[in-house]
């Protein structure tokens, strides 16, 4: 079983390919996580926001790396951080795509 954790906060940037020069050595943190599938990096100039589509095989997992993520994200200035954790249904994701 899968849990998908969605994470967004305000954000003024940079965008785009300083937004990946800025949190590459972030992401090669993540990317360590127990429990982690995947993370997608989003992020909207127009709105002002960033944030991330995680999945991870474990609910315990998702929410443990919630509570590390959100008090990161607060250490680092950030506020209004949302987040919600979904557990996903692999069967209809598998007939539209997803590879879960």
């Amino acid at each position: 079983m899968n849990y998908l954790l969605q994470v967004d906060f305000p954000y003024s940037g940079p965008f785009g390919d300083e937004f990946f020069t800025e949190m590459e050595g972030l992401a090669q943190d993540i990317a360590t996580e127990n429990g982690l599938v995947y993370k997608l990096w989003t992020e909207n100039e127009e709105t002002q926001e960033a944030g991330g589509i995680y999945v991870f095989d474990n609910l315990d997992d998702a929410n443990r790396y919630l509570a590390k993520h959100t008090e990161r994200l607060t250490s680092f200035g950030f506020s209004d951080i949302k987040s919600k954790v979904f557990k996903i249904n692999e069967e209809l994701s598998k007939i539209t795509k997803a590879s879960v």
